[in-house]
Order: C-alpha cells, then sequence, then structure tokens
C-alpha cells in the first residue's frame, strides 16, 4: 500500500467572524482521491478542487528592502565617516545582507528591545495594525562597552565592513541589555556548550544590542564567485513572473542533493500539477550564510548542485536554483520557523519541511538534540505562517530490487538501504562509489574532489573542512 504524506492547503472559513483564513490538513494518497478534512481529521466531503495562486503577498503587504538610492550614496558614505563606527563580523554582514533584501520583512533594521523580546517568547512580531507575523530568531547586533562608550548620545551609527568600507548607517538607535542566557537557552532549548553559532557569534559578543533603522549604502557583494547565485526576493519574485509560475515550492539544504532529494521535489511538483496547477516552479535554496564546520562548504555545494541541473536529475526549466543569505543557528523547530517565513517573502507558496529540520547532535550527548518530527509539527501551527502551505517530506530510500531512489515501502523494508549523511562522506572521503543510482555521476566527482582537497599531501589524512 501507499504511503500516505499530509499537504497542507488553506480554505476561506465562512464562520469565522474576521473571514480569515484557515490551514486544514489535505491527506494525500497518490493512488486516491483527495479527502477533504476539518482541523480535527472528519472527512467532510469526496471532492477535487484547484486552488489558483499568484505569487503570496510577502508579510506586512511589501518587501521592506532597506537600500538608500542612488543619489544619496556619496552623501551616506561621507555622513558614515563623520559618526560613531561598528566594525561588523562577517555574521553580522550576513544578517546586514538578509535584512537589506527584504528577507526579514517586515523587519526595518537590526531589532529594537520591544521586538527582540517579541520574538524570544512569542516567536513573532505583531504589527501596528494588530495583525502577526512569524519572527522566530533575534536579528540583532551585539556592541561591547567601549564601543556603547563611543557612541554616546548619538542617535545613529555606521556599520563598516572588515576592510573599513561603511556598509551601512543605523539610525534612531535603541541599545539595550544583551541577556546572552536567556537568548540562547530560549532559542536552543539548552545552554549545552558546543552549539557552533553560539560559539560564533554569541558567547565572546559583546554584552549590549543595538537596535535601529537601517540604511544599506551598496548591495552586499562577496565576491566569491557566486554572487551572481544570490538573488534578491524581489529579483526572484521577477523570475517566477517571468516563468509564469503559480505555484512556487521551497525545498531548502546544505547538503549535497542525492536523487532521493529529487525525487522528493520531482513527485512534489507532481503533485502540485495533479491538484490543478498549471506550472509549479521548484526553488532550490541551499543556504549560504555562516555553516558548522563539518558541513561541505557552499561552493563546492553550488558546485554538486550545478550537475544536478546539467545532468538533468533536475529539469532547469522548472527550477530555479539560488543562495538564501542567512546564517545557520542550528536551532531546531525555532529556526525553522525562520527559514519558512523568509521563502514567503521571496515568492513561495508551498515549503517542504524534511527530518528534524535546523536540527543537528547534541554538542555533549550522543543524541539527536530535537526530536525528529517537531519541526514539521510546529511549522504546522506555527502563528504568522497560516498563509503557508506545509509540504512533509515523504521518506526516501535506495530501492535495491529497481537500484535507484524510491518511497519507502513499509510492507518490504528488507529491499531498502538507508544511506545516513554520515556513510555519504564517509564512501566519499574514501572514494568509494555509492550505489548507482544513488546520486548523479558529475554529482558525485564533485564530493569526492572536496574531500580529496582536504586531504594533506604529507600524511593521507583528512583535514576539517572550514565553514562555509
Amino acid at each position: 500500500m501507499a504511503s500516505t504524506a499530509a499537504l497542507f492547503v488553506k480554505i476561506p472559513d465562512p464562520f469565522h467572524p474576521f473571514s480569515q483564513l484557515r490551514k486544514t490538513q489535505l491527506n494525500l494518497n497518490p493512488t486516491s482521491s483527495l479527502l477533504f478534512h476539518s482541523r480535527k481529521g472528519k472527512t467532510k466531503s469526496h471532492r477535487q478542487f484547484r486552488i489558483s495562486c499568484g505569487l503570496i503577498e510577502p508579510d506586512g503587504g511589501k518587501l521592506a528592502e532597506l537600500f538608500v538610492t542612488e543619489s544619496q550614496k556619496n552623501d551616506k558614505k561621507k555622513e558614515a565617516m563623520s559618526i560613531p563606527g561598528i566594525k561588523l563580523s562577517r555574521i553580522d554582514l550576513e544578517w546586514v545582507h538578509v535584512l537589506s533584501e527584504g528577507w526579514a520583512s517586515p523587519l526595518r533594521g537590526f531589532m529594537r528591545e520591544s521586538e527582540f523580546l517579541q520574538t524570544l517568547h512569542f516567536n513573532c512580531l505583531r504589527l501596528e495594525d494588530g495583525s502577526v507575523v512569524n519572527m522566530s530568531l533575534p536579528i540583532v547586533l551585539a556592541i561591547n562597552d567601549s564601543q556603547k562608550l563611543r557612541i554616546g548620545e548619538s542617535t545613529r551609527v555606521a556599520l563598516f565592513d572588515s576592510d573599513d568600507n561603511p556598509v551601512a548607517i543605523l539610525s534612531n538607535i535603541e541599545i539595550y541589555k544583551h541577556p546572552k542566557e536567556e537568548r540562547i537557552a530560549r532559542t536552543w532549548g539548552t545552554i549545552a556548550p558546543g552549539l557552533p553559532y553560539v560559539d560564533e557569534a554569541i558567547t565572546n559578543a559583546g554584552n549590549w544590542l543595538i537596535g535601529g533603522d537601517l540604511e544599506v549604502i551598496e548591495p552586499i557583494k562577496y565576491n566569491d564567485g557566486l554572487d551572481r547565485f544570490r538573488l534578491s526576493p524581489a529579483e526572484l519574485r521577477e523570475e517566477f513572473t517571468r516563468r509564469n509560475a503559480d505555484a512556487v515550492f521551497a525545498f531548502q539544504l546544505r547538503n549535497p542533493v542525492h536523487n532521493g532529494h529529487a525525487l522528493l521535489m520531482t513527485d512534489t511538483r507532481r503533485r502540485l500539477l495533479e491538484k490543478g496547477y498549471k506550472n509549479p516552479v521548484l526553488l532550490l535554496h541551499p543556504l549560504g550564510g555562516f555553516t558548522k564546520a563539518d558541513d561541505v562548504p557552499l561552493s563546492w555545494r553550488m558546485k554538486q548542485h550545478e550537475k544536478v541541473l546539467e545532468e538533468g536529475v533536475l529539469d532547469p526549466e522548472t527550477t530555479v536554483i539560488s543562495i538564501f543569505p542567512s546564517p545557520m543557528h542550528y536551532a531546531g523547530p525555532t529556526e525553522v520557523q525562520w527559514h519558512a517565513k523568509a521563502r514567503i517573502n521571496a515568492g513561495a507558496d508551498y515549503y517542504i519541511v524534511g527530518r528534524d529540520p535546523a536540527g543537528m547532535g547534541h554538542p555533549v550527548e550522543k543524541r539527536d538534540l530535537y526530536e525528529a518530527d517537531h519541526g514539521k509539527k510546529v511549522l504546522s501551527m506555527a502563528p504568522g505562517l497560516e498563509r503557508l502551505n506545509i509540504l512533509p517530506f515523504r521518506v526516501a530510500a535506495y530501492d535495491k530490487t529497481q537500484g535507484k531512489m524510491a518511497f519507502f515501502d513499509p510492507s518490504r523494508p528488507q529491499d531498502f538501504l538507508f544511506i545516513s549523511g554520515t556513510k555519504m562522506r564517509t564512501l566519499a572521503k574514501n572514494r568509494e562509489n555509492p550505489p548507482d543510482g544513488f546520486m548523479c555521476p558529475g554529482g558525485w566527482k564533485v564530493l569526492v574532489d572536496y574531500y580529496d582537497s582536504l586531504v594533506s599531501s604529507w600524511n593521507g589524512k583528512v583535514r576539517e573542512p572550514l565553514p562555509a
């Protein structure tokens, strides 16, 4: 019997006093008719229907793009040299990038204390009109005591990159205490040592946070050969419109794409076509900000993803590949809300969520830090994400009888081989091939080449990779 996957859709609720949209769950079996379910799961009718779809509106109704106009640039650069300044870390710069392009819309700068507290305690922000948008991660800028002293009574500060180039001006500033322990505990659910983002960006950060309105002087560029892939939400929306997309489904990953991933993505498109959409488009959206040391670096992942498209594993005509510039927290169900929310702003109305999204192993104990299915459960209930359709993974594994990746059939478990990320990395490090049909040959070669690049010529041992 085919396994059943859950697809979340929204329908108008005529009994709601404000005519808001209510999320309902629809169980889809590829071989059966659609069953219409209420929130309690009781079948109401058997009826086929189509959801028509333009591009979903950004949170708050419009993208909060925070760039100064061309005519203002020179004046802003001069102003930046005349006011107190803060030098940004690499992760700080990535957050400026995220904010500047509107991924965090309607946020218009680094969080002030009220926004920070709402994010920590409610995972959302209440707007002036009373509506709620999801915001599960603090987007904040830390400063130390000496920087706070230098800022003094100024209401504006300049932000500089590592080469002392002016990047932005933060105005109408507010400085408040940085409650590190509370921030860590509420974001990760633990204060155990060894959390990668905490070690990198919080532990040694300043004891103050500074928020305000952001005016970004120039678009953020990294000059690493990958800027052509860093499409902003506005640029993605233009591309989806150009392709006449009537649905956009997003898939985030920070690992190489194997054929199980591809099966999931192509099957999602098939199911959307069956629902009545004419041209659903995939947003293949690898994370491009800070990642932990043992993740494959972005440059190698992008080479691998290009091979997947070149070799036709995914259809280039119905796939848009772009880099999501956010740093990675590995904060499980808390962080996956941010990943989903940001894709709304890019125009996606469907979001694929897998096992243990944004999770990692416990930094001290030998277990997962989060329950594997909590991410998808939280997404289905999260305030501010009601407009987003959540598509949980169907489990794929290597079917030894077919010699390819296929959806797992629990009636014949002996026929399936599960190749974990650890196993995949071990094979690549040892220059061993996976079973035929696990990954496209060109993509696998990229992965092997990456691990070869880590091997020291003098002792043949694999060195630890650097963060992307």
